[in-house]
């Protein structure tokens, strides 16, 4: 990956947010141009860090995580395979940055919900679940009926759940996909597909991120389940992002970062003196990556919680304080296209899909599908938080179609749709939209805890249907393309 082409593509991700919050501020929500050129600077510190980390992913997280994949895999222990699955999942979600920003914001609106919990729950869930995707790759089980039974569960103890956890926790099933644990985890299950018998090494190598992604959902469910607390709801902060210190942001985001990177440092020692021994060449180039990973993230941080999140919650305080604030569905829409661009792992996972699929899959149309897909799910959040409506009016039929699709979408465009779910729903919109939802929501006077939690939800969700019709559209062109072919070859 060559650091000046990253540095263009991310730019031209970034800068439409940019455009966008600029005619905002000419328009219906002045921020101040103190504020504007605050956000202008964090913008760019999102491009930098955002490339930084994408080349440090390239060279040091993801030839680690297939490794260790490969590895596991060659021994044939199945249970080893378990346990270490388990705890690889549950240290990085813990430390995931993403996870501990939807915890502080779940606490801002619900005290009664504990942030330690919350965390420990998220992390159990997706350790457990990164075991079941070794399981799947081992065993070669089909990938839309794990789907299919788990959703049925998911779905189940949603009904049964207190009704202050359904959003949060199909959030959580999103925030847990970050930038740090899709790289690793997706990185995981290609090593693994690469030395396992599946049948079909391009289906294998996608599915783990969207397997992960359920883990949260069920385990938070469960969380409700024996809750029994009234909510307590407080005030949703809108502080002016003039007032943000650099010196404290600066060592935040250090100490953030830290703990996403320390678990994957520690666990690279432990696996290249028992499981690696990784040459001292290739080990040089995985801490290279790591600390460009390292610096990327910081200033990508430092881009978010300084500018991004304070001025999302502004602007979305401002619109929803209109008389008619419908207006926050046409611009849910025009930011929902432009956002998912700027996440991190959405790079990683079109790349990715790229290099598996030799080219055949590009990634312009991955992209494509995703911004219309997420346009389309935060218009529908914004529409929520303006009329209170249930947030079951949309899971419902959403998650049907999904599952019904996976069996008429290819197995890979499947896989690669529910793993897509989990990288759309990452740092830009677990502080940036979700931030704008939770000040329009406070401003309209909504319950925020049950009208704004769901946007990481409804973001997750929409990828899975766009891209599974957008494998079925692939597989009859093939078909059609395959039909001509075979009648040159064959003329009467």
């Amino acid at each position: 990956m060559n650091l000046f082409t990253t540095l263009k593509e991310t730019s031209l991700s970034v800068l439409p947010v940019v455009v966008i919050v600029l005619v905002l501020n000419l328009t219906i929500a002045p921020i101040g141009w103190i504020g504007f050129a605050i956000f202008a600077a964090g913008a760019v510190s999102i491009i930098i860090g955002l490339s930084l980390f994408l080349l440090g992913t390239e060279i040091g997280i993801v030839p680690i995580g297939q490794s260790i994949g490969s590895a596991l895999t060659k021994r044939r222990n199945l249970p080893l395979m378990i346990i270490i699955g388990f705890f690889v999942g549950f240290l990085i979600t813990v430390a995931e940055p993403d996870v501990q920003v939807l915890a502080g914001q779940v606490a801002t609106v619900d005290a009664e919900i504990s942030k330690i919990l919350l965390v420990l729950s998220i992390g159990i869930g997706v350790g457990l679940f990164v075991s079941l995707g070794f399981v799947r790759s081992v065993l070669n089980l089909s990938y839309r009926w794990i789907l299919t039974i788990f959703y049925i569960i998911v779905f189940a103890l949603a009904f049964l759940t207190d009704r202050r956890y359904l959003g949060v926790a199909f959030d959580a099933g999103g925030a847990t996909t970050g930038p740090m644990t899709v790289p690793f985890i997706m990185a995981l299950g290609v090593g693994v597909a690469a030395v396992s018998k599946h049948k079909d090494n391009e289906e294998a190598s996608f599915g783990m991120v969207g397997l992960a992604s359920i883990g949260p959902i069920l385990a938070v469910l469960m969380m409700g389940l024996f809750s029994s607390e009234e909510s307590t709801t407080v005030v949703v902060s809108t502080q002016a992002v003039q007032d943000q210190n650099f010196l404290h942001l600066f060592i935040d985001s250090v100490k953030e970062v830290a703990l996403a990177l320390g678990p994957l440092v520690a666990m690279l020692a432990v696996f290249q003196f028992t499981l690696l021994k990784i040459k001292l060449r290739a080990l040089t180039k995985s801490i290279k990556g790591l600390m460009y990973a390292f610096i990327g993230l910081v200033f990508f941080f430092i881009g978010v919680h300084g500018a991004f999140l304070p001025i999302g919650s502004q602007i979305g305080s401002m619109i929803g304080s209109f008389e008619h604030p419908m207006i926050l569905v046409p611009l849910g829409i025009l930011f929902g296209g432009v956002v998912v661009l700027a996440e991190p792992a959405v790079w990683v996972l079109t790349e990715q899909v790229e290099q598996v699929s030799g080219g055949h899959i590009k990634r312009r149309i991955i992209l494509a599908a995703l911004s219309i897909g997420v346009a389309f799910a935060i218009g529908i959040a914004m529409l929520r938080v303006v009329t209170a409506m249930s947030i079951w009016w949309f899971l419902i039929p959403g998650y049907l179609v999904a599952i019904t699709l996976t069996f008429f979408s290819p197995p890979l465009f499947t896989a690669i749709a529910f793993d897509s779910g989990g990288v759309a729903s990452g740092p830009m919109s677990s502080t940036f939209i979700l931030s704008f939802t939770l000040g329009a929501s406070a401003a309209v006077g909504g319950n925020p805890i049950q009208d704004a939690f769901g946007v990481i939800a409804m973001i997750a969700m929409i990828p899975l249907i766009a891209l599974q019709i957008l494998g079925i559209l692939v597989k009859k062109k093939e078909e059609r393309t395959a039909k001509k072919n075979k009648a040159r070859s064959n003329p009467k």
